[in-house]
């Protein structure tokens, strides 16, 4: 039951919004693998620019991923809550915390300007996040000849993402690193582990299915395939790469031991994502207001991470990593696609 989209070595890189780069994307693809790119904390104007950027450094597929959440309804009195919890450690770094929060990106569920923009430049791939759009959209990008990828944390969804037209299944175990694709942040997570959700929905979805957390080696690979995956999703593995946004704390934590801890947080978004263990999952642990929606409460943690990054102090970033971080390694993207590949193949 292959995916429509070809690409030689079935290794896909995850579309980490901040982190992958065009240059990473068009690395992976060359190599054999599938590249992407994270347009979900963009505006239409960044998004040409990376789809542009990937299209002059290769003529393989790639994948461009959305956010499909929805745009949050803002609530000035749990905002306020919020911004006053984290005052003092505002305060702690010498800043001043922001007097208003604001939704700092709109979802793709709403946003025209963004569908039409994937209309007219055809991505090979789409894929969605946090939830699946209206059936218009998908007809759109359909007719455009892009092939639809969507996340699924449990059956359910995986049985929306078909009903939906979706091409391709990414099963996002509770291992993985970043945000929990989820559909509904509110409702009862099973919390699948990768092994679990990839069998299960190659046995039942009847559909393509990439298997997507805690993989980070060629045996991982290996292991995805014979569970009956058509390709593995490895992030975390390609944070160290040059072609990586992760600046120096991000990359110094990975490397020690701050790697071996990741915890699971809705305090640095407002949605759950995992995240190495820092001063500010620390915090999120605590005895605090409620978390404002996703991406509003972004807005204060983004704003918390640059004033603390000023002053040298990265234990205050989305440093997103899934559980396998001790076992990255540091080297440029095609490299590390072809020492996986080749990983895979001697563990056959």
């Amino acid at each position: 039951m292959p995916a429509t989209v070809a690409f030689a070595v079935p290794i896909v890189q995850a579309p980490m919004a901040g982190v992958s780069t065009p240059a990473m994307a068009a690395a992976v693809s060359n190599a054999g693998g599938l590249g992407a790119i994270g347009l979900g904390a963009t505006d239409v104007a960044g998004a040409r620019a990376m789809i542009d950027a990937v299209r002059a450094a290769t003529d393989k597929a790639f994948n461009v991923n959305l956010f499909v959440h929805r745009d949050p309804v803002p609530d000035a009195a749990r905002e306020a809550a919020w911004l006053a919890a984290l005052a003092p450690q505002f305060a702690a770094l010498k800043a001043t915390p922001p007097k208003a929060l604001t939704t700092i990106y709109r979802g793709f569920a709403g946003d025209d300007a963004m569908l039409a923009l994937l209309v007219e430049t055809a991505p090979p791939v789409v894929s969605f996040h946090f939830g699946l759009p209206e059936a218009s959209r998908i007809r759109a990008l359909k007719q455009a000849g892009c092939e639809l990828w969507a996340t699924a944390t449990c059956r359910a969804e995986a049985q929306a993402a078909k009903a939906a037209g979706i091409d391709v299944l990414v099963a996002q175990g509770w291992e993985a690193g970043g945000h929990r694709g989820c559909f509904d942040p509110d409702a009862r997570d099973d919390r699948l582990g990768t092994v679990a959700l990839t069998r299960l929905l190659v046995a039942r979805a009847s559909l393509p299915v990439v298997a997507a957390g805690g993989i980070m080696d060629g045996r991982g690979i290996r292991a995805a395939l014979d569970l009956g995956a058509v390709a593995a999703q490895l992030g975390t593995a390609f944070v160290l790469c040059p072609e990586s946004l992760a600046d120096a704390g991000y990359r110094a934590a990975m490397v020690g031991a701050a790697a071996e801890h990741t915890t699971m947080t809705r305090a640095i978004s407002g949605r759950p994502a995992r995240c190495l263990a820092n001063r500010f999952t620390a915090w999120g642990e605590g005895d605090l207001p409620a978390v404002p929606s996703y991406p509003i409460a972004y807005d204060a943690g983004k704003a918390l991470h640059a004033a603390a990054r000023a002053r040298g102090e990265f234990g205050y970033g989305a440093q997103w990593a899934g559980q396998g971080a001790p076992l990255a390694r540091s080297m440029p993207a095609a490299d590390l696609i072809a020492l996986l590949w080749q990983e895979a193949q001697a563990a056959a």
